[in-house]
């Protein structure tokens, strides 16, 4: 299950050198499964040259590192969709899967998180997504919604975000059609 699975920040040097990254290199990150959860390593392009021919991770991608921009917080903080679903992951509820799984399509199609892989694990179909920025990993259940569950669901994440906010205006969320398409509509 899940529950156990922590969202793990990207690292700033290589786990098997030590050495630091700089803006603009080339990174594997890598997910190894431990019994109940997930380890990441982030490793530099000269680490995963020299990685044994043996080594399986459960997942894996490149990118490109982004050193951390020495931004001042935000004097009133708020929730947003990214956010929003920071917590619902934190607080994990079976019952939030939906929107999970609705909010990081949200933020895919808003380029804040890439989609770098999709597991199948028994009975689960489990998504891996990267924070373009941070390089934060988000592992998200697919719930196979069909089509006629994605109105509600926008509905409840609508709602999550105006409450959080502390908006009573009720605002649509985008339409979920192409998305709908892209990750498949679950009947299959």
């Amino acid at each position: 299950m899940l529950s156990d699975w922590e969202i793990k920040a990207r690292a700033h040097r290589c786990s098997r050198t030590g050495v630091p990254f700089t803006d603009g290199d080339l990174i594997y990150t890598l997910l190894f499964r431990d019994k109940s959860r997930l380890i990441r390593e982030d490793i530099s392009e000269a680490a995963w040259r020299q990685l044994e021919p043996a080594t399986e991770p459960f997942s894996f991608w490149k990118s490109r590192y982004q050193a951390p921009s020495a931004k001042p917080p935000e004097t009133v903080p708020r929730e947003s969709a990214e956010s929003l679903l920071r917590r619902l992951l934190d607080e994990d509820s079976s019952g939030s899967a939906n929107a999970r799984y609705v909010l990081a399509i949200m933020l895919e199609r808003k380029r804040i998180l890439r989609q770098v892989d999709v597991r199948e694990s028994g009975d689960e179909r489990i998504l891996v997504y990267e924070h373009a920025k941070t390089g934060d990993v988000f592992l998200i259940l697919d719930p196979r919604l069909n089509l006629a569950d994605i109105e509600p669901v926008q509905q409840e994440v609508s709602r999550l975000l105006n409450a959080a906010a502390g908006n009573a205006t009720s605002g649509k969320m985008p339409q979920m059609a192409e998305t709908e398409e892209r990750h498949g509509s679950g009947d299959a």
